[in-house]
């Protein structure tokens, strides 16, 4: 199941055919090459806006850590425990880093470029997604080319919420989905990849074009198309 939200809240609610017949959200994103979320996201994560110095992992505790463990476990089983991977929850990033819709410019680039992101979904004061924000965006070479620009300005700009520079509404996807849907899905409207929400439209984990490849190549076998 696929459901969009904005600012308003969830305005759709549907399967992957449905999804096709409404208008395309943001459909200038298939004219460029958007990067993908290629990292692990640390253990603990935090988008708090107060946040200046971001806490180095736990050692020992990452998420890569755990999943190379995994990977030799699986692989020394007997062959008969390693079931087709089908949902989206299998191979879905936990934790997920979110984003306040309030959380500064600045602040935003900070957290994305510490945790190796290249996006991350935006959230609401409640926690409902609203949006999904690109590093890209916060600097795009138009703001970066505008030359001598007074400090005031420059300031006003890193002090701009990611609220009036995310895309909105955002498509998003169930963990119960099929991963098959969601791929058609990212491949049709140039995403980068879909947050994933439960019923209350709360952000539980990530899905992207990185995560199904990967699924592909290093995990049981995927089953696309039972």
């Amino acid at each position: 199941m696929f459901s969009i939200y904005g600012v308003s809240g969830r305005q759709f609610t549907g399967s992957a055919e449905q999804l096709r017949q409404i208008e395309r959200v943001n459909a200038a994103a298939r004219t460029r090459r958007i990067d993908s979320n290629e990292e692990v996201l640390p253990e603990r994560v935090s988008a708090d806006p107060a946040l200046t110095t971001p806490l180095e992992p736990a050692a020992g505790t990452s998420v890569a850590r755990r999943t190379a463990l995994a990977a030799y476990a699986q692989s020394s089983a007997p062959e008969t425990q390693r079931q087709p991977l089908t949902r989206v929850a299998e191979i879905m990033r936990q934790p997920v880093l979110t984003l306040p819709e309030s959380t500064p410019v600045l602040q935003a680039w900070k957290l994305l470029a510490y945790h190796g992101h290249a996006q991350a979904p935006v959230v609401s004061a409640s926690g409902m997604l609203v949006g999904l924000l690109l590093r890209a965006d916060l600097f795009p070479a138009e703001r970066m080319a505008v030359a001598e620009m007074p400090q005031e300005s420059w300031a006003a700009l890193m002090a701009q919420p990611v609220s009036e520079l995310m895309w909105t509404p955002v498509p998003s996807t169930s963990a119960d989905n099929e991963i098959r849907r969601v791929a058609a899905v990212l491949h049709e409207d140039g995403l980068p990849g879909l947050p994933v929400v439960d019923d209350a439209g709360a952000v539980v984990g990530f899905v992207s074009r990185g995560d199904i490849v990967r699924a592909v190549a290093h995990e049981p076998p995927l089953d696309l198309w039972s």
